[in-house]
């Protein structure tokens, strides 16, 4: 994703109305160097929270009010769900079985 896009990178595949998002960040190259060692350590971490800094405060001033009070929400919800699914995805790969010791 070029800051000089001409067209609209779209949010959600047309198809199954599924967000795309997710898909977009594994194409990033922060995060491909991230995953080819199958561990994200703090440097990794706090390189990626200054990237996301950067970007809202670059994004920040560009929105009306009412678009930023929902442009705050969506972020919300997306950083929620990322956490959901990170929880679920953990459940599901836990063992099923109890240690019967």
């Amino acid at each position: 994703m070029s800051k000089q896009a001409t067209a609209k990178t779209p949010w959600f595949d047309a198809a199954s109305d599924s967000p795309l998002l997710a898909e977009y960040a594994r194409k990033l190259d922060s995060f491909l160097d991230v995953v080819a060692d199958g561990k994200v350590d703090s440097r990794e971490l706090e390189a990626q929270e200054k990237r996301v800094v950067s970007l809202m405060k670059e994004v920040e001033p560009m929105l009306s009010p009412e678009a930023h009070d929902k442009v705050t929400q969506l972020l919300c919800e997306v950083t929620a769900y990322d956490l959901m699914n990170t929880f679920h995805m953990a459940g599901v790969s836990r063992p099923r079985t109890k240690f019967q010791g």
